[in-house]
């Protein structure tokens, strides 16, 4: 275990509760070995996806019909040499992470481990902390990605990029195009468009400096390690400083965007690989609904098992549908109710002629490099229209009308509502 002269033994014991699930084995000291970590933040985060988030958290949210997550973890299992999959947050362990590490683990055959942080560590500031974890076995490259993103996952082209033209290049990032307008929005790129190397980072300008984006996906050697360490020793130099008893948590608190990618670009070290496949951010519930529908749309190649189809006396389907296997539905299930653009909790009931319908947040369909926007709940005191959100358990009577409302838990209506959080 890596020593911490400065801390006291009790207050070292914070930094290494891992919560284990399966053990690693033999095949992860193989000479050619990859892994991946997953960043999922915790429970302070997640708040525009409330009142959803207090059943289950966010990254274990179903988007296309499994939790968000397996979408990762399914892209990963696929990569050859793949020997684990570490994933870094500040929740604390509980029964549903526990069981869906346990079921992602037996189904994709591969170690996955949870790592907690004893706080939010930021984006570089969680792995740093847990080096030692990523590098043990020794992988010559690993996968870093953020929960909150959907995506076609193109890691062996990465890895395949990464190998280019001899040399293989340190780091990379994944990219796509956005419009000039929503990429201040994220973190933008200029790269020399002959190498593709990255010569000037900004994470969310204040005006415009490229329309190529980061994506949240990124691709490391061991030796991301020595430049998030140097960030490290600066962050110890200005606590000393400022407050010499401020604590360890401050100069942990690392962010690859802002700290590391913006003093990397320039270097000759840092890359960015473009792609023109899928990608969306998960900020939201609204966002969730786009990302299901793209999942849904590459089921037909990647998961065509998880697609509901048409059957001699079941129920008539249209478009791309994903049926839960727990669900039962009568072949002449037709209430006249309707749901459009809307997430109903679970254990929810609507009733006959009743009417639940959202604004959908979808990306402008006339401009190719448009990106979702993210939703703020309120717009000048007003709560702006968005996606309809019913809690679980919350029961709407007949022939109401429920539009582009929040409907938290446990709520019983007895009328209709719009353009209102219904506490």
């Amino acid at each position: 275990m890596r020593k911490y002269p400065q801390l006291k033994s009790h207050q070292r014991n914070l930094f290494c509760f891992v919560c284990v699930v399966g053990t690693a084995s033999n095949h992860s000291l193989l000479f050619k070995m990859l892994k991946a970590v997953i960043l999922i933040g915790g429970p302070q985060k997640g708040t525009r996806f409330r009142p959803l988030s207090f059943e289950v958290p966010k990254p274990l949210f179903p988007v296309a019909g499994v939790p968000m997550l397996q979408h990762h973890i399914e892209a990963c299992a696929k990569v050859p040499n793949m020997k684990e999959i570490l994933l870094i947050g500040f929740y604390q362990p509980n029964e549903e992470l526990t069981r869906f590490l346990s079921n992602v683990q037996q189904e994709f055959k591969i170690s996955i481990r949870y790592l907690q942080e004893y706080a939010a560590l930021g984006t570089g500031g969680g792995i740093y902390h847990f080096r030692d974890q990523i590098i043990a076995g020794g992988p010559q490259a690993f996968f870093v990605f953020n929960a909150d993103v959907c995506s076609a996952f193109p890691l062996t082209e990465m890895l395949s990029f990464q190998k280019e033209d001899g040399e293989p290049k340190s780091f990379v990032i994944l990219g796509t195009t956005a419009n000039r307008k929503q990429s201040l929005n994220y973190g933008c790129i200029v790269e020399n468009e002959e190498t593709n190397e990255v010569l000037h980072y900004v994470e969310k300008p204040s005006t415009f400096v490229s329309d190529i984006i980061n994506c949240g996906i990124y691709l490391f050697n061991p030796e991301i390690f020595q430049h998030i360490g140097t960030v490290f020793q600066k962050n110890q130099q200005d606590m000393l400083l400022e407050e010499p008893n401020n604590g360890w948590h401050r100069a942990e608190a690392i962010r690859l965007e802002q700290d590391v990618f913006a003093a990397l670009a320039g270097q000759g070290k840092l890359y960015v690989y473009k792609t023109l496949q899928f990608w969306s951010q998960i900020k939201s519930a609204g966002s969730a609904i786009y990302a299901s529908r793209l999942y849904l749309n590459q089921y037909h190649k990647s998961h065509p098992e998880r697609l509901a189809s048409n059957k001699d006396r079941g129920p008539k389907i249209r478009g791309n549908v994903y049926i839960h296997p727990t669900a039962n539905i009568d072949p002449t299930a037709v209430d006249h109710s309707c749901v459009l653009n809307s997430i109903v909790g679970w254990d929810s009931t609507i009733g006959k002629w009743a009417r639940v319908e959202g604004t959908p947040s979808d990306p402008n369909p006339n401009d190719p490099y448009a990106k979702i926007d993210s939703e703020t709940l309120f717009r000048e005191g007003k709560l702006t229209p968005s996606i309809t959100i019913l809690g679980c358990n919350v029961s709407i009577p007949r022939e109401v009308i429920i539009l582009n409302s929040i409907v938290l838990p446990h709520k019983d209506l007895n009328r209709s509502f719009k353009n209102q959080i219904i506490l």
